[in-house]
């Protein structure tokens, strides 16, 4: 064949390589296999962390911005702004990363970052804001994010709760008179990889509160307080959209922009796609790679290489995924417009050498993939 032109578009490999790293090691093992090759890369995300680094890399300018920490403690962060459109991301102001010492605090953990970061994007002047809302550390409800825009969440006396789920067990009143005059005149979209709700048994305490600490013991007392949350401002605002697909995100963050804001929820990798500007970039492609560090069942429900593979599909160019380790039964990512799988354990069967040397190991794998591309294998 020609030489080949391959597009590079994959997420991190969590704990081992981000982004670039996983693009620059794939550019390399194809190049030192075919030299002659063209390689593209895009570094792409699903609405968490790394959905900053995508907009950079496609041309946005970034913007400081001091905000509170996930635990309220200010910290610098940044956004991205590209003519009047502005990207903020959660993970990046507020996540679940930023947490001191990496411990949880389930009850006192805030959104509120994430709030300013919008603030300044919206006094900036931006007329859409997209927000990325993946790794959060809070199951808040998204009343820090609200607050910091100008809501107000009081209890029997009138004063604000505090922030976090605890605070929530105090709230009587909302007031939401003082909301930014300009969150009425932007686009806000939302980029989301999850579908479920605020409340219950697939909801935002059920389902992610774990992972953040939220035990099964203090699991009543969040999910009463989110519930409290959801009754008042239904009464506030005349309508209610607690049960709607993504109001569970990030601890309820997805609810509260939904539900006060009137944001627009989307697939967050399908969002990143076009900031990064995806189709340009793919035009003339021989073959897409994607992949993460772990194929999973949670792969096919909205992550990163699904979404790559959804997108080359409807382009008609083939698309392969690299992974550290597939836990896909035979047949299911071909079902999915993925080719074939290539994971560093099938090179490799040591975990623990996967993990330590996942540079070198993607590398010489991306030389497996590019083999198969020249000799017609794909």
């Amino acid at each position: 064949m020609a030489a080949p032109v391959v597009l590079v578009a994959c997420d991190k490999f969590k704990g081992t390589l981000v982004a670039e790293e996983v693009a620059a090691r794939i550019a390399a093992g194809v190049r030192a296999e075919a030299p002659q090759a063209t390689v593209r890369s895009l570094l792409v995300a699903d609405g968490g962390d790394g959905t900053i680094e995508a907009a950079l890399a496609a041309g946005y300018s970034p913007r400081t911005v001091t905000v509170a920490g996930p635990v309220g403690k200010p910290r610098p962060a940044w956004y991205a702004v590209k003519g009047s459109t502005a990207v903020v991301e959660l993970a990046e102001t507020c996540g679940i990363v930023h947490l001191p010492r990496g411990e949880l605090a389930p009850l006192t953990a805030t959104s509120r970052g994430v709030g300013e970061a919008m603030r300044e994007a919206l006094d900036d002047g931006c007329e859409e804001l997209v927000l990325g809302i993946g790794g959060s550390a809070s199951t808040d409800g998204g009343t820090g994010m609200l607050s910091a825009l100008g809501a107000r969440f009081l209890d029997a006396e009138g004063q604000e709760i505090p922030d976090g789920a605890g605070g929530l067990a105090l709230l009587e009143r909302v007031d939401l008179s003082g909301l930014h005059p300009r969150l009425a005149q932007v686009r806000l979209v939302v980029a989301c990889d999850v579908n479920n709700p605020l409340l219950g048994r697939q909801g935002a305490a059920a389902v992610f509160g774990p992972q953040k600490g939220v035990t099964e013991q203090l699991r009543p007392q969040v999910d009463a307080g989110l519930t409290r949350l959801a009754d008042l401002l239904a009464a506030a605002t005349g309508r209610d959209v607690r049960d709607q697909p993504g109001a569970g995100a990030a601890g309820g963050v997805g609810y509260a922009a939904l539900q006060v804001l009137g944001a627009r929820m989307r697939p967050g990798v399908e969002l990143v796609l076009e900031l990064a500007g995806f189709a340009e970039q793919a035009a003339g492609a021989d073959l897409v790679v994607t992949g993460e560090g772990s194929l999973d069942e949670q792969s096919l429900m909205g992550k990163t290489p699904m979404g790559v593979a959804d997108a080359a599909g409807r382009l008609g160019i083939p698309v392969v995924a690299v992974c550290g380790r597939s836990q896909l039964a035979p047949g299911q990512a071909e079902a999915r417009g993925i080719r074939r799988v290539y994971a560093l354990t099938q090179i490799e069967p040591s975990t623990a050498r996967c993990l330590a040397e996942a540079g070198p190991l993607l590398q010489e794998l991306a030389g497996i993939v590019t083999r198969d591309l020249v000799q017609r294998r794909l």
